[in-house]
């Protein structure tokens, strides 16, 4: 399953996201929403919200998250490294 994050630069709960996934061996796509004004415009559709991180996992959404929130969403969806 593609795992999606979609954040900002300068979002520290971003980079906290960011961190989690790669210390446990996560593979996921990062897309950078104050980048790519359609990815922002995705992110939206997706979540119903326009706050990072978001992160998507094939039909499964976490919008605007701790890493503990983090945790909890990729056990719950069995999303495993």
């Amino acid at each position: 399953m593609e795992l999606k994050l979609y954040s900002r630069e300068w979002c520290s709960w971003c980079i906290d996201a960011k961190d989690y996934l790669n210390e446990r061996g996560y593979s996921f796509t990062e897309i950078d929403v104050g980048e790519d004004r359609q990815a922002y415009e995705e992110m939206k559709q997706l979540s119903a919200q326009s706050y990072v991180p978001t992160f998507v996992a094939g039909d499964k959404v976490l919008a605007n998250f701790d890493t503990d929130q983090l945790e909890r969403f990729l056990r719950k969806h069995e999303i495993n490294p």
